[in-house]
């Protein structure tokens, strides 16, 4: 952006607009000379003093020569902003590059470059930047920091420029803008055996026919470059042209993670609230199971997902599960409690079939909720669930007795349903949790006997 041109502007307003916004830029300095340039040619009006006049004169016309001449001056100078990186984890920080180019013929005088950013961020970083000769380029630095989720603008940038006297100081901005997206924490998880689909297909993956084109067991016809071994010598026969069998194929496994954002299902705020570790669990999953290969749905209470994601959610180790897993947390990064009280719209969402791995993780259940969430685990192969009472958060161990008596009965209900269900304390570690739910489904599918997950 052109400095110079955005003065050029404000100038055609016309002299008197001009005037107004050149004082307005006048220091305390100025002011000073100013006011005490008034005061001597009145004295030397009543006084009659000739010499004083002059110099109530020079003190006022100063500051006024300054301002206007500041005001004229035509920078152009372009200015850019870096982000490395644009997305952040919460409480990590990132950097951020400003770069100045005097674009002009002339050099430029004294500059103080300031960005404009939220508060959660940080203070606001100003710089004094040097003399810059025509053509030059100076580049500065500051860093950002936010314990909160969400993304934040960063601009626009303001340039500060000053006379050599110090009497006038007026800003001119650029108009573009930056976002920092601070995402949630994700831990790292470690590799488990989870039963992700129906039993007796091992590690969650099950195997069905694929769509035409694809390998299944149904017989199509032979194509240019396919193994003469799988011709299929009776469909030969019965269509009069060589056939081939298609084979069966294993179809991806999925997993859906459903955060439960129920604003009264939780209570606190701040980054070590229960909702933070719920949404930063869920990150924690959906990025764990990318990397495993599996197609991954996030889902919510209010029946919601990604935007962008397919049918069965978004599929891993391939080439865009990067982008998969930015989107995702993008998401999670602006998530916020709903107004909903209850499950109803996320159970709809899951009852329209088999969606393999569930992992849920709950707020505050009453014993209606707690119904629903039971009769989630009929449409998954296994599930997982992760229950914050929001008053052992809140409170002191020693006062919440009757509300771990209430977790508890939840707890029993989800697990009779057959969820493999866990109570999550204040500050609890995902990956331990993580580790216990696999020892418990471990032994629940060894005492039912059902095949290895």
């Amino acid at each position: 952006m052109s400095i110079g041109g955005t003065g050029h502007a404000e100038a055609d307003r016309g002299e008197q607009g001009g005037m107004r916004t050149a004082l307005s830029g006048l220091t305390t300095r100025g002011r000073s000379f100013l006011a005490a340039g008034v005061a001597a040619a009145i004295c030397a009006y009543v006084l009659g003093q000739s010499d004083l006049l002059r110099v109530g004169l020079l003190l006022a016309v100063l500051p006024l020569v300054c301002a206007s001449v500041l005001y004229r001056t035509r920078y152009r100078v372009a200015g850019s902003r870096r982000l490395s990186p644009a997305r952040v984890p919460a409480g990590s920080e990132a950097r951020v590059h400003l770069r100045m180019d005097n674009v002009s013929r002339l050099p430029t005088g004294l500059l103080m470059l300031q960005d404009r950013v939220p508060y959660v961020l940080g203070p606001r970083p100003r710089f004094v930047l040097d003399r810059v000769e025509a053509g030059g380029r100076r580049e500065v630095s500051y860093r950002v920091r936010s314990d909160l989720r969400g993304r934040y603008p960063l601009g626009p940038l303001q340039l500060r420029l000053s006379d050599p006297f110090g009497m006038c100081e007026l800003t001119r901005s650029f108009s573009t803008y930056d976002t920092l997206t601070v995402i949630p924490r994700v831990e790292p998880l470690p590799p488990v055996r989870l039963s992700g689909e129906a039993t007796g297909y091992g590690d969650g993956r099950q195997r069905s026919l694929a769509l035409a084109g694809e390998d299944d067991v149904i017989p199509r016809g032979y194509r240019y470059g396919d193994d003469l071994r799988r011709v299929h010598w009776r469909s030969t026969a019965r269509y009069g042209e060589l056939m081939v069998r298609r084979e069966e194929q294993p179809q991806r496994a999925r997993c859906t993670v459903l955060l439960d954002t129920r604003d009264p299902a939780f209570q606190g705020a701040g980054p070590d609230s229960a909702f933070e570790w719920a949404v930063s669990g869920a990150a924690s999953v959906l990025v764990h199971m990318l990397e495993r290969g599996f197609s991954v749905r996030l889902l919510t209470d209010t029946g919601s997902s990604v935007p962008g994601e397919g049918a069965d959610g978004f599929a891993g180790a391939s080439q865009e599960t990067a982008d998969s897993a930015g989107l995702m947390m993008d998401t999670l990064a602006l998530i916020d409690h709903s107004d909903g009280t209850g499950l109803s719209r996320a159970y709809d969402v899951l009852r329209g079939g088999n969606e393999g791995l569930l992992v849920a993780f709950f707020g505050d259940l009453d014993e209606e909720q707690a119904a629903v969430a039971a009769r989630m685990r009929r449409r998954s192969g296994g599930a997982v669930a992760f229950l914050l009472d929001s008053d052992t958060w809140v409170r002191e161990p020693t006062d919440v007795a009757g509300p771990w008596d209430r977790s508890e009965e939840r707890l029993r209900m989800l697990r009779e349903a057959g969820w493999t269900a866990l109570s999550v304390p204040r500050g609890a570690s995902l990956e331990e949790l993580w580790r216990q739910a696999d020892r418990e489904r471990t032994g629940f599918v060894a005492a039912s006997g059902e095949g290895p997950a």
